[in-house]
């Protein structure tokens, strides 16, 4: 478990001088986050919407750094904006989603951080491609950035969905595994796109050992000039955040620990088990890969496609199994059923 909850808290854009001294002085007095964040610099998708107000909201983030004695922090997309930042004495930023998808930016940044005593925020690629998100994080750990984090913001979603941006949960926790000593927090206001999930999403970053959150907090959100479905008051977040539930991942309970061995044996034999039905039932592929490509047949056979997903969804129990769950997986493996009778098809 994560031995500190760092809180990220604060609106979506630095809007005006009074919007940033109200909202901070609001959160240090209900909440006193490790850091408050405002975007200084909006990248928007297409011109005409609110894009920031650019460089003066610098020296009004630095007003609250000194009066409330609050960290800020705020995006950087380029080196310029890191010279920017430096000269305001600013340490902290987050690297926005569009520009961790640009490998070429990420570099430029990350030269401009050489060695540098700051905290830098990464926050996952718009797609989903966890390589892209370690190639970043990579770059500000070559560089010798001291302190470096990763935010998981969702993924743009491509099926319909009532969240902003879809969890993916399978990536961070990948991302854990693979950098077990790296800081991971969720921003629930990016995955929600609306206050009324922001809630759960939080907890469910919790359960999932997420060392903190990064929320989007406005002292008067209906009057936000970006993304103000999914900012919640002062008063909101901190009603959030007291009914978080935090658990160890630890127990010292002798019963509990003797339980959950004997569970996790039997789940281990169970994957040995699945790998080994796995490997024969590729190796009966391959031996279909050839017989086809012997008699001049085509790969794929639809018909037979469409067989098996209705024929093995009707014998799942859906109360154990859930049907978008298992076709995911006869997806994969038919994926790779074709891949390898490709490769056979290929040979001489």
């Amino acid at each position: 478990m994560c031995k500190e909850f760092t809180l990220v808290a604060g609106p979506c854009s630095v809007e005006s001088l009074e919007q940033v001294i109200h909202t901070a002085k609001e959160l240090k007095d209900k909440l006193s986050p490790d850091f408050f964040r405002a975007g200084v610099w909006k990248p928007r998708t297409r011109p005409g919407s609110f894009e920031g107000v650019g460089e003066i909201g610098l020296e009004w983030l630095q007003i609250v750094q000194h009066d409330f004695g609050l960290k800020v922090i705020t995006e950087a997309g380029s080196a310029d904006h890191i010279d920017k930042l430096a000269r305001y004495d600013i340490n902290s930023f987050w690297i926005g989603a569009r520009t961790v998808a640009n490998p070429f930016s990420v570099q430029e940044i990350s030269n401009a951080l050489k060695n540098a005593d700051v905290n830098v925020f990464i926050k996952n690629p718009i797609h989903p491609d966890i390589e892209l998100w370690i190639g970043a994080i990579e770059r500000f750990i070559n560089a010798g950035v001291k302190n470096v984090f990763a935010i998981h913001r969702g993924f743009y979603p491509y099926e319909k969905t009532h969240l902003r941006n879809v969890p993916r949960w399978e990536i961070p926790i990948e991302l854990a595994r693979r950098f077990p000593e790296l800081k991971i927090i969720c921003d629930p206001s990016h995955i929600a796109g609306d206050t009324k999930y922001i809630a759960d999403i939080s907890q469910k970053a919790i359960d999932l050992n997420m060392c903190g959150l990064m929320v989007e907090s406005h002292y008067q959100p209906e009057k936000a000039l970006s993304d103000k479905n999914q900012q919640l008051t002062p008063q909101q977040l901190k009603n959030i955040i007291d009914s978080l539930v935090f658990r160890s991942d630890k127990t010292s309970d002798d019963e509990y620990k003797n339980l959950l061995a004997g569970l996790r044996d039997k789940i281990d034999v169970i994957d040995y088990q699945l790998i080994d039905m796995l490997e024969h039932r590729f190796k009966l592929v391959d031996e279909i890969g050839g017989l086809k490509k012997s008699h001049n047949v085509t790969i794929l056979q639809l018909e037979r496609w469409k067989t098996i997903v209705e024929s093995r969804l009707n014998y799942a129990n859906a109360d154990n199994i859930s049907r978008e769950f298992l076709l995911k997986i006869l997806q994969m493996i038919h994926k790779e059923s074709i891949q390898r009778q490709n490769e056979i098809f290929g040979k001489e």
